[in-house]
């Protein structure tokens, strides 16, 4: 399943990949959380990388472009992977990452087949926390590591919706931290790293909320794919984070073996 990226392929050919990332990365704080990523998953040249989640592909194709892997993207949305295929190809990354339309719950891939994988700001649109994990343990190789950006719920209040991820209630599934770490320990992971980073990215949440309410959406972002409602659903998130009812995590876990 492994492919090796072609050492023959101009840098040329993706140069565009980095100019998408004010578009292409759908989560809280775009490109920069995403380099953060690579710093804690810290892959190697050649692997296979597993994105769980992958939206139109901008993160799978960061890490493509930049650290010399192959990536496999799963998304539920068939568009958003029409998308993906289509920037893949644009950018001359199509043997690089290749997308999956599924489940996360189901993913579309055989066991032991990545030797890492990643996901940013997705379970918290799951229900089945166990569940995802579980399945993100089979697709790993033994030794395998999984990196996890996941917004957390903090304090009791009441939070305030729509925000990026949930219109209401009804579909926003947030866990603890607490939840978060037994969760991943029940489907099997070893803790490698688990920190709560939201004396990190408040700052910098409190500074874009401030700009969004004083400026609005900017010409360039993911508004132009999610629609002018993110400038509603992005203040609402500070204002939670700010709250303390939503807490920022950043995990490693790897599978035994």
């Amino acid at each position: 399943m492994s492919r090796s990226p072609s050492a023959s392929s101009p840098r040329s050919e993706w140069r565009t990949a980095p100019a998408l990332s004010v578009l292409d990365h759908f989560h809280g704080r775009g490109v920069a959380a995403t380099k953060e990523l690579v710093g804690l998953l810290q892959p190697q040249p050649g692997e296979h990388l597993l994105d769980i989640g992958s939206g139109i592909g901008g993160p799978a194709r960061w890490f493509a472009a930049h650290c010399g892997v192959c990536v496999t993207g799963i998304d539920l949305t068939p568009e958003f992977c029409a998308a993906a295929e289509a920037l893949n190809r644009a950018t001359g990354l199509a043997d690089r990452v290749t997308i999956k339309n599924g489940s996360a719950l189901a993913l579309p891939v055989p066991d032991d087949a990545f030797d890492r994988a990643y996901s940013q700001n997705v379970v918290m649109n799951i229900a089945d926390k166990s569940g995802f994990y579980r399945e993100a343990f089979r697709a790993l190789k033994p030794g395998g590591r999984l990196a996890l950006s996941n917004l957390c719920r903090g304090g009791a209040g009441e939070f305030l919706y729509p925000v990026p991820w949930a219109e209401t209630a009804a579909t926003s599934f947030l866990a603890t931290p607490d939840e978060m770490r037994a969760d991943l320990m029940a489907a099997g992971f070893e803790i490698v790293s688990f920190e709560d980073t939201t004396a990190q990215t408040l700052p910098a949440a409190i500074r874009n909320r401030e700009r969004l309410e004083r400026d609005g959406l900017g010409a360039l972002g993911t508004h132009l794919i999610m629609g002018e409602r993110l400038l509603e659903m992005q203040i609402n998130s500070a204002r939670n984070q700010e709250a303390g009812l939503g807490r920022t995590i950043e995990a490693l876990v790897r599978r035994p073996g």
